[in-house]
């Protein structure tokens, strides 16, 4: 079963549009020295957004007191039209007690290779992607970590990605 997702984009003047989801919500886009948004920032901000959302609720799965948690997305676009982004950097940043390294990695790992629609199409196309991490854990054991989980793409579906990293580990663990 598959889900229909429908936008409306109206010109408004100059090279101004309004867009209209089917969900009733508005988005401006246009001359960003006016203050609207770019259609391509909002690639940044969909990848951050829909990585985010499952990396939280994976980590909550796992138990972890995360007590703040920032996405910081950076994309590098190239100058020559069409002007693709040609890399992507994700960087997940996570505050909270005694937070386990291993569990936040993970819950990156699947939201790279399995969960988020937006990577899986940016890793689809001319982009790699850098899914990053970085952790500030306070408690009795106090550790500050960083580091790479995985790069996705350029032409590549994060799902074929999984099913061949499931093949060589020999495991297919769920979240949680």
């Amino acid at each position: 079963m598959s889900t229909i997702r429908t936008a409306v984009i109206e010109h408004v003047g100059a090279s101004d549009f309004s867009a209209s989801t089917g969900t009733g919500r508005r988005i401006e886009f246009g001359d960003v020295e006016k203050g609207f948004l770019s259609p391509v920032e909002t690639v940044l901000v969909a990848l951050g957004s829909c990585s985010a959302m499952d990396v939280i609720s994976i980590a909550m799965k796992k138990r972890q007191a995360v007590e703040a948690y920032r996405i910081h997305v950076r994309g590098d676009q190239r100058s020559e039209y069409p002007q693709v982004y040609t890399e992507i950097e994700v960087v997940h940043e996570v505050t909270g007690r005694d937070i386990s390294e291993a569990a936040i990695r993970r819950a990156i790992e699947l939201s790279a290779t399995k969960y988020c629609p937006v990577s899986a199409m940016i890793s689809a196309g001319a982009t790699v992607v850098h899914h990053r991490y970085r952790i500030h854990s306070t408690g009795a054991q106090a550790y500050e970590a960083e580091g790479e989980v995985i790069a996705t793409g350029p032409y590549a579906r994060p799902d074929v990605i999984a099913d061949q990293e499931e093949r060589i580990s020999g495991s297919g663990s769920a979240p949680g």
